[in-house]
């Protein structure tokens, strides 16, 4: 029987013990930037990995150091010029330059274990939607000969791991209950996936200059487009220095620039604005057909009362709406993190429930939800981009869960609901409905 190529939701633990049948050809990219001796470091231990050689291919991404960058034979080289820091830049040549059906992605300064590929590359062999992150510890590696086994080089000179990460790693059951911010416990120095998702999401966004972000909106990328996030503590990596929290001089400041340069990109709560309207929306409803104008101008207002930053896209567009940003006229594509169709005109009575189930839909097993109300007529269905990624990609809807909901504080509104009732606050249900 063949093996289906996708699990359901993010239920990697379901091919706990499984391993690939043919182990695929893996391309490790290090990204590398005046570092000479930790990236001698970094290759000596990737030549002794027990992932079979002649299946391992090897690229030093370098980001214009100055001077010669050396590397043993058989390795390749491949370099950008210097115009700051472009780490998501040189991971991109380093991939354009590969040929591995799985990438797996090293910094410099970040020397792998011997079993460090087998392990991280595991589930993108069998899930081409898998993106494992390793476990980076941190350990002092000064005066060490860079030939010098990892596991021997680490003996009394390990230094603490981040603990907020461990902890993380800890409450999601290693990224297992992953959800829209689990982003942020996607370490680049230590991560894989398949060369496909990687090409179809774009690679790294290159449009970032500064230390930090990059792999953070990669990895949300990815998962908003079905990737299956996976935290793997076997497959461990020693960076050479403390972690970032531990140095002087890198902590405020660095963290608001990141924040910052994030807010427009990943538009969930906790990561965009709370008040302004992000590029990309975090849900979009789309209301088609003709209708009165009053059922539509409640149903849109009392929509955006509810979800203020969301996008309404609706077929015919009315005087009141002419102001307001968030109201469109469009039959183009939608794309949001959560997408809400409508046939007819509902208002939103409370919004409590809805909210909750938007803020969930995609992160388990469930990417659809269609609403009704008791009486058992639709108020709609809910689609979840992670769960619309993976229909188109593999021709089905089973690799997530839909199911039918009765919606509490949701109503289908009559033609000639009372508008000043609404306006006013004092209208109770059977004045709209």
């Amino acid at each position: 029987m063949t093996r289906r190529p996708w699990v359901v939701g993010n239920r990697w633990d379901t091919l706990d013990g499984v391993d690939p049948e043919t182990l695929p050809r893996v391309s490790v990219i290090v990204a590398h930037y005046e570092q000479p001796a930790e990236l001698a470091r970094t290759l000596s231990a990737l030549s002794v990995q027990d992932y079979p050689h002649e299946l391992l291919e090897i690229v030093v991404a370098d980001d214009g150091s100055a001077g010669d960058v050396r590397v043993p034979d058989g390795v390749i080289l491949v370099r950008q010029d210097d115009r700051g820091f472009r780490l998501a830049a040189a991971r991109n040549l380093g991939v354009r330059a590969s040929s591995g059906d799985v990438l797996c992605f090293l910094d410099a300064d970040t020397a792998p274990e011997p079993g460090y590929v087998r392990e991280l590359t595991r589930l993108p062999a069998l899930l081409p939607e898998a993106v494992t992150v390793g476990r980076r510890r941190h350990a002092d590696f000064s005066g060490i000969a860079p030939e010098t086994p990892v596991l021997e080089a680490v003996v009394d000179r390990e230094l603490p791991e981040p603990t907020w990460l461990a902890q993380e790693y800890a409450r999601s059951r290693d990224l297992l209950d992953a959800d829209d911010r689990s982003y942020r416990f996607v370490i680049g120095a230590v991560i894989a996936c398949s060369r496909r998702l990687f090409d179809e999401t774009g690679g790294f966004d290159e449009s970032f200059s500064a230390y930090g972000g990059e792999d953070w909106e990669w990895a949300h990328r990815m998962w908003q487009a079905g990737a299956v996030l996976a935290h793997v503590p076997t497959a461990v990596a020693w960076h050479d220095g403390p972690e970032w929290a531990e140095r002087s001089g890198s902590g405020l400041e660095r963290a608001n620039a990141q924040t910052m340069t994030l807010v427009s990109s990943i538009p969930v709560g906790g990561s965009a604005p709370r008040g302004l309207l992000s590029d990309v929306p975090d849900l979009v409803v789309r209301l088609r057909g003709t209708h009165t104008p009053e059922a539509l101008f409640i149903a849109v207002d009392s929509i955006l009362a509810a979800f203020p930053l969301a996008r309404v896209v609706v077929d015919a567009t009315m005087t009141a709406f002419a102001g307001d940003p968030r109201i469109t006229v469009d039959d183009g594509p939608l794309d949001a993190r959560v997408i809400w169709e409508l046939d007819r005109p509902v208002v939103v009575l409370e919004r409590d429930w809805i909210t909750e189930r938007i803020a969930g839909l995609g992160t388990g097993d469930v990417g659809g939800v269609d609403l009704v109300d008791a009486e058992g007529s639709s108020l709609g269905v809910l689609r979840s981009r992670r769960a619309m990624r993976r229909a188109v990609r593999w021709g089905t809807s089973d690799a997530f869960e839909s199911h039918r909901a009765v919606a509490d504080g949701i109503h289908l509104l009559r033609s000639d609901p009372r508008v000043e009732a609404w306006v006013g606050g004092w209208g109770s249900r059977d004045q709209f409905c």
